[in-house]
């Protein structure tokens, strides 16, 4: 018998494949309009040192699977195409005790399929996006969660946030945590409206708070208070090195970042598990500085491998790390 759902992740889904640059076979630098740019040389042949293929990756699965480690009866409701990668994304799923009764494969279409080009800790990524029929899938009363996770989704599927929230609209008790991707974001905060509107939690770092909100970047508090201006009730701001910083409109706190054990192997995926994890926080009952607390030491952990779910703890390993935090890691009041 199916247990009843607390989450369904909701968002695309790709097999990443990580191919990893030689230190001195490529190099970085910094062009005349700012941008860090990585650089190999055009025409020839370039040797790679490794290549690790990871399965049923992007920001909603990786939630998903977070969601699933911390001890969440999670779905996932996305898109495949009818090829052997989408056999194995869904596999990995399974692997990983997702449910996967809303991941609708599409005949006639390709899976979702990146290449990442690792260099040092950091990597740029190789994207395309297929076409599908976006669909929000028909539910039955016991499979309503008491949240959804909405993240990172094409850009050909602006029209599916509007079937979203018009299911949310019949469903008022479940409540919407909201991650967006690089499409969802270049949509605007008027295109997507009705999403923020109806977000519980929203989550962006810095620069995508920037974007979204049109605040200052130098003001934190004015990120912040541009982002509760679009409705969500509680604002969280990542902010790389620096923390965190988080709000419910009463309450503003900062968090520290959880200290690396070892230099970072792979920085890919430690924003999907600060989010989620957060997330995963506030669906079991924790407070803000609670999920405080648990959010940046999952993100610490997926930095030390391959991939962004390799890193992934359970809630038990997750309250050993921080049991052994050192005095500094607590939340702050701004």
């Amino acid at each position: 018998m199916t247990k009843k759902l607390d989450i369904i992740s909701i968002g695309d889904v790709v097999i990443d494949d990580f191919i990893d640059l030689q230190e001195d076979q490529a190099w970085t630098y910094t062009d005349e309009n700012g941008k860090k740019v990585l650089a190999m040389e055009f025409g020839t042949k370039i040797p790679y040192s490794g290549r690790d293929v990871i399965n049923a990756v992007g920001n909603a699965s990786n939630a998903a699977v977070a969601f699933t480690r911390l001890g969440l009866e999670t779905a996932f409701a996305s898109n495949v195409g009818d090829d052997q990668y989408g056999r194995d994304i869904v596999t990995a799923l399974h692997a990983e005790h997702v449910d996967t009764r809303f991941v609708l494969t599409h005949k006639n279409k390709a899976s979702n399929y990146h290449f990442v080009l690792r260099y040092d800790s950091e990597r740029t990524i190789l994207i395309k996006h297929e076409e599908y029929d976006y669909r929000w899938p028909q539910l039955h009363d016991k499979d309503i969660p008491a949240w959804v996770y909405f993240s990172s989704i094409s850009e050909h599927a602006i029209d599916y946030h509007d079937e979203v929230c018009d299911w949310l609209d019949k469903h008022p008790d479940v409540k919407m945590a909201f991650q967006p991707g690089t499409f969802q974001m270049a949509a605007g905060a008027e295109r997507l409206k009705r999403v923020y509107e109806r977000s519980e939690l929203l989550v962006l770092n810095r620069e995508e708070a920037v974007v979204v909100g049109g605040g200052n970047h130098e003001d934190v508090n004015d990120l912040i208070d541009k982002l509760h201006a679009l409705g969500p009730r509680i604002v969280i701001v990542t902010d790389g090195p620096d923390g965190a910083y988080a709000s419910d409109g009463e309450h503003r706190y900062k968090m520290p970042l959880y200290p690396d054990p070892a230099d970072p192997v792979d920085r890919t995926g430690a924003g999907d598990a600060f989010a989620s994890t957060f997330v995963a926080a506030i669906v079991k009952g924790h407070g803000l500085e609670g999920a405080l607390q648990w959010a940046p030491i999952n993100s610490m952990n997926v930095v030390q491998k391959v991939g962004a779910q390799a890193g992934l703890l359970s809630e038990h390993e997750l309250e050993e790390w921080l049991a052994k935090a050192p005095d500094w890691y607590h939340v702050s009041d701004m």
